[in-house]
């Protein structure tokens, strides 16, 4: 369902993004409106699937996961059926933590995260390489992230 979102559903979005476990009171008063017309247009916001869910954001170093390679992907075939498959295949995989469909010469970047480099050559050999219909990997490793922005402006 398409809804058109107004500045108070901005301001909730801003609200919810900056602190995911807000009480609906503090939100509604942060935002201007009483508990339920603000509780009514959270629901929107969720059933419209603008918000998509709700998590903890988990740091991968301080979890023992120290290392982050992007993953550049380019199939032998860009066929739907081709480009469909690896996207399920790789879904599977729970060192990937991001998947995005790419223009250009890749077509695919992977973003994926291990404990060492022992382990991502495990999942480089085992079990990316060993899907169908790869032409070419390339690996790129993260030095350090300076912007770790889950929020949309």
């Amino acid at each position: 369902m398409k809804i058109t979102i107004d500045s108070i559903d901005r301001r909730i979005l801003s609200e919810l993004q900056r602190d995911g476990r807000i009480s609906l009171t503090d939100l509604a008063e942060r935002v201007g409106l009483s508990a339920t017309p603000c509780k009514r247009r959270v629901a929107r916001l969720e059933e419209s699937g603008i918000i998509s869910g709700y998590h903890a954001r988990v740091d991968p170093g301080a979890s023992g996961f120290g290392i982050t390679v992007f993953v550049f992907v380019e199939l032998e075939r860009q066929h739907v059926d081709a480009l469909k498959g690896f996207q399920r295949a790789v879904a599977g995989f729970a060192e990937v933590v991001t998947g995005t469909l790419m223009t250009g010469s890749q077509d695919f970047v992977l973003e994926v995260v291990v404990e060492s480099l022992d382990e991502y050559e495990r999942f480089l050999q085992n079990r990316l390489l060993k899907l169908e219909g790869i032409r070419a990997v390339r690996s790129r490793f993260a030095l350090r992230k300076f912007i770790d922005r889950a929020r949309i402006p």
